[in-house]
């Protein structure tokens, strides 16, 4: 298939009316990862709001430093930099998974779905993931939001031991996806949520529970080392994850140190 939306800075710029995300936007064509890239100019609080594409990574990596398989040009690859972050971690990372998911969701025609901690599902199967790395300065809080977001791979794009568990926007729309175009509402959306998480966590909160394949449903996770499992009955904005446990009581896992096992 040709590749004709190779991202442009120009482009993804044009008619973008957001005052924060995007600010200044760089594409990289070849790049190890956006993340490490992101790290650096982080240094800077003048960056607060730089965006980081790129059109290949060699080292991408998720959650866990799990590998992030994208082949060149199939994929909205790319990191945020907020210089001035002030929202805790769980509220942080509740508001990227909505802000992605919806931006999934519009380009994708159908509702994608928000498995906590940081992956979004399309009927499903994993369509993107975040990771997001933060550093806690005598200057505030420094955060870097990282994101991928699977467009134009076919099935057979993903390694054997992948395809039954991840899609793209392409295999799930039957069409081929304008990536400038998800790149701009992935840009809005994320700036527009953020504000909104500033001002409340209640709204936030609510499109969470929406978007969420958990809630309402049995969950079994690692935290620390040890197995719990139990039914999701919520989400906390500074403890995260809500597990009405198989052995009674309730209790919450932060996301930082929890693996979702099923």
């Amino acid at each position: 298939m040709p590749i004709t939306d190779l991202l442009d800075p120009d482009k993804i710029k044009a008619n973008l009316k957001t005052k924060r995300i995007g600010r200044k936007i760089l594409v990289y064509n070849r790049t190890s990862s956006t993340q490490a890239i992101a790290a650096e100019y982080a240094k800077s609080k003048g960056n607060d709001g730089l965006v980081i594409f790129a059109e290949e990574q060699t080292a991408g990596r998720g959650r866990a430093d799990n590998k992030w398989y994208s082949s060149r040009s199939d994929s909205i690859l790319c990191s945020i930099v907020l210089t001035f972050n002030k929202l805790n971690a769980e509220l942080l990372s509740l508001t990227c998974a909505v802000a992605v998911a919806e931006a999934i969701g519009s380009s994708a025609k159908g509702q994608a779905k928000i498995k906590w901690p940081n992956d979004i599902m399309l009927n499903g199967k994993k369509v993107a993931g975040i990771l997001l790395e933060s550093k806690t300065d005598n200057s505030g809080n420094t955060c870097i939001i990282g994101i991928g977001i699977n467009c134009h791979q076919t099935k057979e794009s993903f390694p054997d031991e992948l395809q039954s568990i991840a899609t793209s926007i392409d295999i799930e729309s039957h069409s081929t996806s304008d990536r400038i175009w998800l790149a701009k509402r992935l840009l809005i959306l994320m700036e527009h949520w953020l504000e909104v998480a500033a001002q409340t966590s209640e709204k936030v909160i609510d499109q969470w529970r929406n978007l969420s394949v958990q809630l309402g449903h049995r969950v079994k996770l690692i935290y620390n080392g040890r197995e719990f499992a139990g039914n999701c009955i919520g989400i906390d904005p500074e403890k995260g994850l809500i597990l009405q446990l198989d052995t009674g009581g309730v209790r919450m896992f932060d996301a930082a140190h929890t693996t979702i096992v099923k």
